[in-house]
């Protein structure tokens, strides 16, 4: 039986081309793949030749990129996926938007398309700005999500609770879900184990609580966040620490109680920007991912590409 010797190599015109050589005879083909600098070799059975082929061809395709921006109350979050993967994250003002995608996009020369989810007040033509480079989609209440929508007043719902929402239903299939994003604002987001979204709950996050006991008092301080040292505050600042993260604390922890009492096959999924800090001191177990946002808007794309 006669053997061949196949390598795969670049031609003059950008493409691969298959050539052979004839070797003596041998009862299997030694093949050695040549695609660029990257050379390997190895014997294979007949029957596994073309497979092997396209797995080598997959490798040298490019992925397209996916730019996804969250365009939150305080600040504009931002990440560059290939497929599932996270490239890399971005977080910016929002005076600075235009600037930075452009400095994005002449990083991730591959990102074909730029999805937004936006709650706060930027200008759409901020990102149409960069049409003519790829294409842009604003998520609205109008496109289709993988749950059924069964808030009371569906068009209020924000749109990136319902992003949220999307990915606790794509990720964590037939259980039910409480996303909990901590963020400017505290919302709590139920999704059953039926796919059907119910509703939750919103309340100040922690800069939000600090900042109203500054303005709408007349002598307490405006502190930052930090970890009291005690839970009995034996000062004005040691008692608002207190205040404002062991009652944020206790308020989360009861809220999923109230959950857990009610719902088996239950899990609690943590996000927003103050989710590491909180996830040390909530004593429920919880699956704590400070990205799930940027995660979800990623999947929520890819789940209204193959549905639309």
């Amino acid at each position: 039986m006669s053997g061949f010797w196949w390598y795969l190599q670049g031609s003059n015109q950008g493409h691969m081309d298959f050539q052979s050589i004839a070797l003596p005879s041998e009862l299997r083909y030694r093949v050695v793949l040549i695609a660029g600098a990257k050379i390997e070799s190895f014997f294979v059975y007949p029957k596994h030749f073309f497979k092997k082929i396209n797995s080598y061809l997959r490798v040298d395709k490019k992925t397209n990129m996916v730019l996804t921006v969250d365009v939150g109350n305080t600040r504009i979050k931002a990440a560059v996926f290939e497929g599932s993967t996270v490239l890399e994250n971005f977080v910016f003002e929002k005076n600075e938007l235009e600037k930075k995608i452009k400095i994005i996009l002449e990083k991730f020369q591959n990102c074909t398309d730029l999805v937004v989810a936006s709650v706060g007040n930027v200008e759409k033509q901020s990102f149409l700005t960069f049409e003519g480079q790829l294409k842009i989609h604003f998520l609205t209440h109008e496109d289709v999500f993988p749950f059924i929508n069964k808030y009371a007043t569906p068009k209020t719902l924000g749109i990136d609770r319902m992003v949220l929402a999307a990915g606790a239903t794509l990720q964590f299939p037939k259980q039910n879900r409480l996303v909990i994003d901590a963020g400017t604002c505290i919302t709590y987001d139920f999704i059953d184990e039926n796919d059907n979204y119910l509703g939750g709950a919103i309340s100040p996050g922690l800069r939000l609580r600090y900042e109203a006991l500054h303005n709408f008092t007349a002598k307490l301080p405006l502190l930052t966040l930090d970890t009291p040292e005690s839970y009995i505050g034996n000062s004005t600042k040691e008692a608002i620490h207190s205040g404002v993260v062991n009652g944020f604390v206790y308020e989360i922890d009861g809220f999923i109680d109230e959950y857990r009492e009610n719902f088996s096959n239950f899990i609690i999924i943590l996000t927003g920007g103050d989710a590491e800090f909180l996830a040390k001191r909530l004593k429920n177990t919880i699956f704590a991912n400070s990205n799930f946002l940027l995660e979800s808007l990623n999947q929520t794309f890819q789940y209204k590409i193959d549905n639309d």
